[in-house]
């Protein structure tokens, strides 16, 4: 099935330049047609299907779906839209920004698939690093998979200078021990943004990265 059509990302492509509420306004009707609604639409067939080998997934679109308008309180950036629709889709959906699930961005630059635990507290962070410790042999295995390195590649994630010392022998063969963020992600071109088979794209990257998600929920639960 066909989403999008090619004004979808045009209409990000004609935005970028006119970044302001102005040129917003101008077009809003376009963007509830081309933009939000479509987009709306992709992501609440890609939660049933989804649900129907994850129960969980109890959402709705609106549930996953971030804003078009972007946070300036704290940015030296004023303008006031991105120039992408994204979504979170977990079994909390974007409230629980750590719920591993797949963050999905769709742009004229690429479609970029995401999954991982992007901002752990303290205590997450502790319950993750010791989850891995002690299983560290299933989650090399995972990442030197096939379908994990010519998908995803590495695991990604900045590391902390410091690890409680009673971890740093399960680190001197387990790296990943450092990470305080472990996440992993895919970028396709934005063409495929508009092929009839994208949400099998989306639903396929998903099945590629099923091992990894199971491994990082139960790190947390």
């Amino acid at each position: 099935m066909n989403y999008f059509s090619p004004d979808y990302l045009s209409f990000f492509k004609e935005l970028a330049p006119n970044n302001n509420k102005d040129w917003f306004d101008a077009n809003r009707k376009r963007y509830e047609n081309n933009v939000r609604e479509p987009f709306k639409k992709f992501i609440g067939d890609l939660i049933d299907e989804l649900r129907a080998s994850d129960p969980e997934i109890n959402i709705e679109a609106k549930d996953a779906i971030f804003r078009i308008n972007r946070d300036i309180r704290f940015s030296k950036d004023k303008t006031p839209y991105k120039l992408n629709n994204s979504a979170i889709i977990s079994s909390e959906g974007r409230k629980n920004k750590n719920h591993p699930g797949i963050y999905i961005e769709l742009g004229p630059e690429k479609l970029a698939f995401y999954g991982g635990i992007y901002m752990p507290d303290s205590k997450q962070t502790g319950k993750i690093r010791n989850y891995i410790a002690e299983h560290s042999s299933e989650l090399d295995a995972i990442i030197r998979s096939a379908d994990f390195k010519n998908t995803f590649g590495v695991m990604q994630g900045e590391k902390s200078k410091r690890i409680p010392k009673e971890l740093k022998a399960a680190a001197e063969t387990q790296p990943l021990i450092w990470n305080k963020q472990w996440y992993y992600f895919c970028h396709l071109p934005p063409e495929t943004i508009l092929s009839d088979d994208l949400i099998e794209t989306v639903l396929k990257l998903d099945e590629k990265a099923a091992p990894i998600k199971d491994f990082l929920t139960r790190t947390i639960y």
